[in-house]
């Protein structure tokens, strides 16, 4: 379901069969009741074909996948002349960077005014911004609260590859009030916006 070399998802569309998505075209995300080993996410997502469409995500998938933990796709490494899987190099490339403390996606707790450490499965809501950065609800880990935080889609997209700094919605959500906020970009007036930075100590 999801590719480490193309960083995106594959999902089926109506109009074109299997079409691939990448994060920051995700909509909104919804766990489902029930199985929790693993937990399976209903997702919508906006599709090259102009719809928007559901798709179902298991958490793995969703949280661990985009560290090419679980690729089974294999390159030749020329320095070895050997054939080796995208998940051994991902996967060691992956640990070796959060030892040294960083995480792959980090965003801004405006109920804490301090930033987290998140796995995608913490994201509620996606909605563009403009051509390049993207509004993301996100869910603290710690508080429970909903942020709003306005990043570049390579933040959203690639796995370390996080903003020095994001635009914070200066409003903290519950996860009720959230269900009712479909228009976040209705929430980017210049002074409902502040920047913050994502240094995690």
């Amino acid at each position: 379901m999801y590719d480490a070399l193309r960083t995106s998802y594959s999902f089926s569309c109506p109009a074109h069969g299997e079409t691939y998505v990448r994060l920051s075209r995700f909509r909104r995300l919804d766990e489902l009741p029930g199985t929790h080993h693993p937990a399976v996410y209903r997702v919508e997502f906006a599709c090259g074909c102009g719809g928007e469409h559901p798709g179902l995500v298991t958490h793995d998938e969703l949280d661990w996948a985009p560290l090419g933990l679980a690729q089974e796709v294999t390159f030749l490494n020329l320095m070895t002349s050997r054939t080796e899987t995208v998940g051994d190099e991902l996967g060691s490339v992956a640990a070796a960077r959060i030892r040294a403390g960083e995480w792959p996606w980090r965003f801004f707790c405006r109920q804490e005014n301090r930033p987290h450490a998140v796995y995608p499965s913490a994201f509620k809501l996606l909605t563009p911004a403009d051509d390049d950065r993207v509004c993301v609800a996100v869910e603290c880990p710690v508080c429970g609260t909903v942020s709003i935080n306005v990043v570049t889609r390579e933040h959203v997209d690639v796995p370390f590859a996080s903003d020095r700094e994001v635009g914070v919605v200066d409003r903290v959500f519950d996860g009720g009030a959230l269900r009712v906020c479909d228009d976040l970009c209705a929430e980017l007036s210049a002074s409902a916006v502040a920047t913050r930075r994502l240094t995690l100590h």
